[in-house]
């Protein structure tokens, strides 16, 4: 059994933990295993790990801790990764990929110098919970009815799909985007406060937001979701996407702009790409998994008598399957962020790669 170590490095985990009376405590062990499990890796986790708390969700009597976790010393120059999940409550299965994640990272660092050194030269962020109230109450908005995903200041330039592309006609119905007079909800200004210090004065930053949708293929989508115009920095994805197909050329992803499959108003990462892909400003790369959820419940039909069995594996070894399978692409990422100098376009090399993204993902516009 692993020692529990020296916990002055991530005060907030015991603090939390010890704010809870007995009946939360079994209320978050029965409805929100995914945090009892981030605050033990938390607990356990060597000095490289530091953990905040970014703002608090409220379930009646209940407050949830959004928690931030750096991994690594890396300075401020230096590029980052950022991994967020669980923005939507039914989509456990983003936040567990993410916390399988955290968890080998944890256990690499305890031998593995090569990681240790790595950690010098590139900052990881993770909000592996960003909706905790949401997927406590076993529900994709978060507690007071809004998607986080359509909850962003930007708006759909071209027609977007009734209801799916975002609406405000009541919470009570699926998409809601919340008033159009009221700021972001406090889980999205929380990431947005952590987005803004992460990514500002660094040259590089790449992010990757893990969700679970419908789709018999995993898929890795880009900006825009706004609008079906390529994005200002397109040749730096493709960049990205030749570097993944040649070190893995065997892999099961499709990447591609959302705006392939349909447009929605309120999309964060739209609005965080626009807000930091300024000129002159360091490099900031977005990406979205979505995990295909069609297979599981193609290999398990009475999945669907159960709402969250739309969106995650419920049976225990296709589970392990998917959060060992992702382990090799968030690596990547890992790596491809540390050595950005290596693979991204220089200014010779731009045109003719947006030239190429143009014509392999926007054939109509190039």
């Amino acid at each position: 059994m692993t020692e529990l170590r020296d916990l002055t490095h991530i005060l907030c985990v015991p603090e939390q933990q010890a704010r809870r009376n007995t009946t939360q405590r079994k209320a978050l062990r029965a409805y929100l295993p995914e945090l009892v499990q981030l605050e033990r890796i938390l607990a356990e986790a060597p000095e490289y790990f530091s953990a905040t708390v970014e703002g608090m969700a409220r379930v009646g009597d209940l407050e949830l801790p959004l928690y931030r976790v750096d991994i690594g010393q890396a300075d401020a120059d230096r590029p980052a990764l950022l991994i967020v999940g669980g923005v939507h409550g039914l989509e456990r299965i983003g936040t567990q990929v993410v916390t399988a994640w955290m968890q080998t990272l944890a256990n690499r660092l305890r031998w593995d110098s090569n990681l240790a050194r790595l950690l010098e030269q590139v900052r990881i962020v993770v909000m592996p919970i960003l909706n905790p109230g949401g997927m406590f109450l076993n529900q994709r908005c978060n507690p007071s009815g809004v998607d986080l995903m359509r909850n962003a200041p930007i708006s759909a330039q071209d027609p977007s799909t009734f209801l799916l592309g975002g609406q405000r006609l009541s919470p009570r119905l699926p998409w809601y985007m919340g008033k159009a007079d009221q700021e972001m909800e406090p889980e999205n200004l929380a990431l947005k406060g952590v987005i803004d210090e992460v990514i500002t004065g660094r040259p590089f930053c790449l992010s990757l937001d893990c969700h679970s949708g419908f789709g018999w293929q995993d898929q890795i989508w880009f900006p825009y979701a706004y609008r079906r115009r390529p994005m200002r920095r397109l040749e730096s994805v493709f960049a990205l996407k030749l570097l993944w197909e040649k070190v893995y050329p065997d892999h099961n992803y499709v990447m591609e702009p959302q705006s392939n499959h349909y447009l929605t108003h309120g999309d964060l990462w739209d609005y965080f790409y626009k807000r930091h892909n300024r000129q002159g400003e360091g490099t900031f790369i977005p990406l979205t998994l979505e995990l295909g959820s069609w297979r599981w419940i193609r290999k398990r039909p009475r999945q669907l008598l159960k709402l969250e069995g739309l969106f995650n594996p419920l049976v225990p070894h296709r589970l392990q399957r998917v959060l060992r399978s992702h382990l090799l692409f968030l690596n990547f990422l890992l790596d491809a962020t540390a050595h950005y100098n290596n693979w991204l376009p220089a200014d010779d090399q731009t045109q003719a790669l947006r030239t190429a993204a143009l014509l392999h993902w926007y054939p109509d516009q190039s």
